[in-house]
C-alpha cells in the first residue's frame, strides 16, 4: 500500500481529547513549516518556467479544432480536472472551471488553460441552488458541454442537474438512476453478475448483527466490509473477517456506523493483484481507457496492458449503453481471472497519464462515427507517456524510508515519472496548489484547532473525519 502524508498508515480515530488536539496542532504547524521551506525552490522553478514560456511563446494561437466549444468542468480542486482542462484547451476549446465555495482557493484557477473560474454551493447542502447556479453559468458562458469531474458525494447530484442543463448544453454524465446503481457497490455487483461478468460474492449489510450471526464456517475465503456511502477514511480499512475470535469480530463490526440509512457491503476478499481503470464512454462505446496497478491510497499511475480487464470493461459498457466517465477497481487472481470489486461513475485520477495525448478532446466531444477516435479500439496512454506522481507525496515518502530498497523505489518514481501537476508551459498550479490551496486549508484547520488524517495533493484537500 502506498503511503500518504500521514503520520500513521493505519486508520486513525477521531481526535477527542486535549492531548490529541495538541498533537494535531503540532502536526499542522510542522507541515506548514515544511511547506514554507519548500516555497523558495518551488517559486524558482515556476519563475524559470514562466520565463521560458515568454521566450518561446509562439506567434498566434494554433487551434487544433475547426469547431472550438465552450466546456464547463467541475471539481476544480482536483488534478484530474486540471488535466482535462489542459487536454481540452490544447485542442483549441475554451474551458470554464467550477468548484464548491469551500475550495474557492484552488490553485488550478491560475492555470493558463482556464478562461473563467466560478464557485457554487455544495450540491448535497442545497441541490436546487446548485442546479440553478450551474444553469446560470451555462447560460452566461454559452457552455456547449458540461463535463463533471465529481467528488464521490457530487456524482449523484450532477446526474440530477442533467435534465435542467441538457436544455442548453450536453451533460457528459450518466443519468441519475444509473449513477445511483453504479455507486452502490452491491447493486453494481449484481448488475455485472447479470451480464455474466466475474465479481466477488457479496452481501448487503444494514445491521451489525447480520455480520455477527453470519456463518463464516461455510466460506472458503475471508470477507471485508466497505461502506456503500463514500467514507474517505474508513475506505482504507481492509480488516479481514472473521477476526481471530467471535468477540473480536463483534467488537469490530459494532464500531462501524452500519445502519439501514448507511448500509455496508460484506464482500468476499479475493487474493490477487489490484488494478484500477478509467473509461470515457459514449453510447456504450469505449472511447478512452487506461489501467494501472492500484492501492488503497493511490498517488502513482503507470499504464499497464491488461487485455482481460479491457474486455471486461468493454462488455459491461456495451451492455449498459451509457455516456459518461466510469472507473473500475479490479482484482486479478494468479490464474488470470479478473473480478470487478467496485465501480465509481466519475473521472479517475489515472487520466493524468494522458497528459501528452492529442486525442483526449475528441474522445470526449466527438459525436460522429468518423472522427479521430477509433470506433474499434479506445485511446490509451501513449507509449511515451511517463508514470505520473505528486512530488510532495514522494518527498513525504522519503521521510518514512526504513531501507535502501524503499529509497531506491522512491528514487525510481522520481526519475522515471512526471509530476502530475507541473507542466512547463503551465507552471502556476505547481506553485499555487501546495503554497496557496493546501496552505490556506491548513491555516483554516489551525484556526479552528481541527485535526486531519492526511493531505491529498491529488484531490487538493485535507482528508478529515466527516469530510467530503
Amino acid at each position: 500500500m502506498t503511503q500518504s502524508m500521514s503520520f500513521d498508515s493505519t486508520v486513525p480515530k477521531p481526535q477527542t481529547g486535549s492531548g490529541e488536539r495538541i498533537s494535531g496542532l503540532f502536526k499542522t504547524l510542522g507541515t506548514l513549516v515544511l511547506l514554507f521551506l519548500a516555497l523558495p525552490v518551488n517559486t524558482s522553478i515556476v519563475l524559470i518556467s514562466l520565463l521560458w514560456g515568454i521566450l518561446n511563446k509562439p506567434v498566434g494561437k494554433q487551434l487544433q479544432t475547426t469547431a472550438p466549444q465552450n466546456i464547463l468542468i467541475s471539481g476544480g480542486k482536483m488534478t484530474k480536472a486540471l488535466q482535462l482542462a489542459r487536454s481540452l484547451h490544447a485542442a483549441g476549446h475554451r474551458v470554464v472551471l467550477v468548484e464548491s465555495h469551500k475550495y474557492w482557493l484552488t490553485g488550478h484557477q491560475f492555470s493558463n488553460c482556464v478562461d473563467k473560474f466560478y464557485t457554487v454551493t455544495a450540491p448535497e447542502k442545497h441541490p436546487q441552488v446548485y442546479t440553478q447556479q450551474l444553469l446560470d453559468i451555462v447560460k452566461k458562458e454559452l457552455i456547449d458541454v458540461y463535463v463533471p469531474v465529481c467528488s464521490p458525494v457530487a456524482s449523484y447530484y450532477d446526474s440530477l442537474v442533467k435534465p435542467a442543463l441538457s436544455q442548453y448544453c450536453e451533460v457528459f454524465h450518466c443519468d441519475a438512476e444509473v449513477t445511483q446503481m453504479l455507486d452502490d457497490k452491491h447493486a453494481f455487483s449484481e448488475k455485472a453478475r447479470s451480464f455474466g461478468l466475474s465479481v466477488p460474492k457479496s452481501f448487503k449489510i444494514t445491521n451489525p448483527e447480520e455480520v455477527i450471526n453470519f456463518d463464516f464456517s461455510q466460506e472458503k475465503r475471508k470477507y471485508i466490509l466497505k461502506s456503500i456511502p463514500y467514507d474517505s477514511v474508513r475506505r482504507l480499512d481492509l480488516t479481514k473477517l472473521p477476526c481471530e475470535t467471535p468477540e473480536e469480530t463483534a467488537a469490530f463490526v459494532r464500531s462501524l456506523p452500519i445502519s439501514p440509512e448507511k448500509p455496508w457491503i460484506m464482500q468476499e476478499f479475493i487474493p490477487g493483484k489490484e488494478f484500477c481503470t478509467h473509461s470515457t464512454v459514449r453510447n456504450g462505446e469505449l472511447r478512452l481507457h487506461c489501467c494501472c496497478e492500484s492501492s488503497a491510497f493511490q498517488v502513482n499511475y503507470e499504464n499497464v496492458d491488461n487485455p482481460q480487464i479491457l474486455q471486461w470493461v468493454k462488455h459491461f459498457i456495451k451492455e449498459m449503453g451509457i455516456t459518461g466517465q466510469v472507473s473500475f477497481d479490479f482484482i486479478q487472481t494468479v490464474d488470470g481471472t479478473v473480478y470487478a470489486i467496485e465501480c465509481n461513475p466519475r473521472t479517475h485520477s489515472a487520466i493524468t497519464m494522458f497528459y501528452n495525448h492529442p486525442g483526449v478532446a475528441d474522445a470526449y466531444l466527438c459525436k460522429d462515427v468518423i472522427c479521430h477516435v477509433s470506433t474499434f479500439e479506445p485511446l490509451q496512454p501513449l507509449v511515451s507517456s511517463k508514470p505520473t506522481y505528486w512530488l510532495y507525496h514522494e518527498f513525504w515518502r522519503l521521510t518514512e524510508i526504513r531501507s535502501l530498497s524503499q529509497f531506491g523505489s522512491c528514487l525510481r518514481n522520481l526519475l522515471r515519472g512526471k509530476d502530475a501537476i507541473f507542466q512547463l508551459n503551465d507552471p502556476l498550479p505547481f506553485l499555487m496548489v501546495p503554497h496557496w490551496q493546501i496552505t490556506l486549508l491548513l491555516l483554516q484547520n489551525l484556526r479552528h484547532l481541527r485535526g486531519w488524517v492526511k493531505i491529498d495533493f491529488n484531490i487538493g484537500k485535507l482528508v478529515e473525519f466527516g469530510g467530503d
